[in-house]
């Protein structure tokens, strides 16, 4: 079976690509089916941000659509960047510019508690539509740290899981 992934990113079409083939679903970019339809992100969150992907992918495609929407939330800044991640700061800046400006806008905050969020939409040629959200909870540090990761990845700190045993170990 095929799905196509609705991104432009190859990171992504990869790491899907791993994910999937375990349960023999093979994953394609919408390049690969000459498909260049670039779909504006219009909605107010993620999870529409990612349906309204997913179903235009299907669309073109007439096969099954997978897209993500994703984004840091900053409480400090009231939730920003948001859906706004990818284009915070403008369209001049790229990954390094944007978390810059992130620090330097989070100078003297009184929390730096932040998440990233994501949600996950498919759109099947019937109709049918799958979504999931989820989040991972951490701070934003007070420098770049480390040079692996993409976008605001050097300066979010993932908060630690809770020990599965319970008992701190």
């Amino acid at each position: 079976m095929r799905f196509v992934l609705a991104t432009h990113n190859p990171g992504k079409l990869r790491e899907m690509g791993e994910i999937l083939k375990d349960f023999g679903i093979e994953v394609v970019s919408p390049r690969d089916l000459g498909i260049t339809v670039d779909v504006e992100e219009t909605g107010t969150t993620f999870a529409e941000n990612a349906l309204l992907k997913a179903k235009a992918i299907c669309k073109e495609a007439n096969l099954p659509a997978i897209a993500d929407d994703s984004g840091l939330c900053v409480d400090a800044l009231n939730g920003a960047p948001g859906v706004y991640s990818a284009r915070y700061g403008g369209e001049g800046l790229d990954d390094k510019g944007r978390y810059m400006l992130l620090l330097s806008s989070l100078r003297g905050a009184p929390t730096r508690a932040a998440h990233f969020a994501c949600a996950v939409a498919c759109a099947f040629p019937n109709g049918d539509i799958l979504t999931a959200e989820g989040r991972c909870d951490g701070s934003i540090a007070y420098a770049p740290l480390g040079e692996g990761g993409f976008g605001y990845d050097p300066v979010f700190r993932r908060r630690s899981p809770p020990c599965p045993t319970g008992d701190g170990r």
